[in-house]
């Protein structure tokens, strides 16, 4: 089992920035990557960013050049530095880990991003 427990999520203006941070703990020797979801009201819960245990990153086209996800291994936890915030960028964004066998998820952190 793997747990997730995100944090930094909040309110900001349009232009701001915010860290997200995730930390895992468990059986995280059987993580291959991990990644950050978001889900606005009314949509689906959509891919923001990923990262692999090589440190290979993808990220969605909506947000490349102004997010990015990181990890810390010693602190196994990973980040997302989102900057040039937008209002469509407004969700809840959750932290997520592929096992060997499953997909874990994190509670989830809202964030706000106000006009």
């Amino acid at each position: 089992q793997v747990q997730l427990v995100e944090s930094g999520g909040g309110l900001v203006q349009a232009g701001g920035s915010l860290r997200l941070s995730c930390a895992a703990s468990g059986s995280i020797f059987s993580i291959n990557a991990m990644g950050w979801y978001r889900q606005a009201p009314g949509q689906q819960r959509e891919l923001v960013a990923g990262i692999t245990s090589g440190v290979s990153t993808n990220y969605a086209v909506s947000v490349k050049g102004r997010f990015t996800i990181s990890k810390d291994n010693a602190k196994n936890t990973v980040y997302l530095q989102m900057n040039s915030l937008k209002p469509e960028d407004t969700a809840v964004y959750y932290c997520n880990a592929d096992g060997a066998s499953r997909r874990y998820w994190g509670q989830g952190t809202q964030v706000t991003v106000s006009t």
